[in-house]
């Protein structure tokens, strides 16, 4: 049982060795914490679990083997109509499958483990086969080592579940459909098995207008990721004040250069402002970032003229907003260092290196390219490890 972590696997491994030779038919009861309710394993069918309320264990011999952790006997005999097994069989079905082994003695065994009950275990001896005393020893030598077993695997369930949910929030956001844009980007951490890293981008929109953000902390892994949630949720937080990109650029300046980890961020703000023709104008600022390249569709491609400090690093600072148009074909793509400096065999990727596949890419869907970026930075670096990569395009579809 220790070589699992999953609570699943453990209780059917628990029961397969405890039946038939140590008792003919077995039960785990495993508490919720949570929910204060209680999860009964196995029975007939070994895969079964069925659910009971803690309120429906009052007053019951099971109740006070989840309280006290003691192991508590009842004598069941032929003549029993199943009211005797109710002590420590809490639900019908499972009742009536181990009535139909009377005359039985019923064993509840607590499990503990680092000075909790964290569950019962429930066994039955049929045919007037009964639990002695070395047996009762001996099922709570089981209950011993099972319980710590069970309960490692708990804790890691639980601990996978937050880690879980809190990768999952710092994860870039899934890209919206937005009529006159064309959306497309890609996300490569550094450390692949975290799906975490410190390149960032968000997307959301406020009266009327879309703010685009792409940005880099410095450092790689789980703390540059909690940062990347901390920018993307300041930036959120100051928009519903200003969107002006160079605004929104000095509040966050502001923030981190408070903040205690003394990490700086590079990061990358539009405007997006819908026109009338179908045009787009986008509102360009950049802290310590490379700008953006303006891809159109005719096949030339531009870099952005823009420049700030980075954030975090001077207590006040200020970010010029230059101002592009899109026409339809056209489109804005944002990248972080890990493309640039993706070294291959050859050297780094560079930028000219991305110019130049723009360009070939001219009039293609926001996807395609970013794909097409993804793709080339890959066959690049061959294999070798790369620094944290983040791409985003943004189209005008007129």
């Amino acid at each position: 049982m220790a070589g699992s972590l999953n609570v699943r696997r453990s209780v059917l491994q628990l029961l397969d060795r405890l039946c038939p030779e140590f008792a003919d038919w077995a039960v785990v009861a495993l508490t919720n914490p949570r929910t204060g309710g209680v999860q009964l394993y196995g029975g007939v069918d070994v895969t079964s679990v069925v659910k009971v309320s803690r309120r429906a264990l009052a007053g019951q011999a099971l109740e006070r083997v989840l309280a006290t952790g003691r192991s508590e006997l009842l004598h069941v005999s032929s003549d029993d109509l199943g009211d005797g097994l109710t002590g420590l069989i809490p639900h019908q079905a499972l009742r009536d499958q181990a009535a139909a082994l009377r005359p039985a003695d019923v064993l509840g065994t607590g499990l503990t483990a680092r000075g909790t009950v964290v569950g019962a275990l429930i066994t039955v001896r049929g045919q007037g086969r009964g639990f002695g005393a070395a047996d009762t020893e001996l099922a709570e030598q089981i209950a011993a080592r099972a319980s710590l077993a069970l309960d490692s695997a708990r804790l890691y369930e639980q601990r996978s579940q937050i880690a879980n949910a809190l990768q999952n929030s710092l994860l870039p956001p899934e890209l919206p459909t937005v009529p006159g844009l064309d959306l497309g980007a890609r996300y490569r951490p550094a450390l692949e098995q975290l799906d975490i890293g410190g390149d960032f981008y968000d997307l959301f929109q406020r009266d009327g207008e879309w703010l685009v953000a792409l940005g880099d902390v410095a450092g790689k892994g789980v703390e540059a990721a909690v940062l990347t949630g901390r920018a993307r949720q300041s930036l959120r937080t100051a928009a519903h004040f200003v969107t002006d990109p160079g605004a929104l650029l000095a509040a966050l300046n502001a923030v981190f250069t408070d903040d205690i980890s003394h990490r700086f961020v590079t990061m990358i703000c539009l405007r997006v402002r819908p026109q009338p023709d179908g045009g787009l104008l986008v509102d360009v600022a950049v802290a310590g970032h490379a700008p953006p390249l303006v891809a159109r569709a005719g096949g030339d491609v531009e870099e952005v003229a823009c420049d700030g400090a980075v954030l975090g690093v001077v207590p006040v600072a200020e970010y010029p907003v230059t101002t592009v148009r899109l026409a339809p074909g056209d489109q804005i793509v944002l990248f972080t260092d890990g493309i640039e400096e993706a070294r291959g065999e050859s050297g780094f990727y560079g930028q000219e290196r991305l110019l130049e596949l723009l360009g070939r890419y001219a009039g293609a869907g926001a996807d395609v390219t970013c794909a097409a970026i993804e793709q080339d930075v890959l066959e690049h670096l061959d294999g070798r490890a790369h620094d944290d990569i983040a791409v985003l395009a943004l189209g005008c579809t007129g």
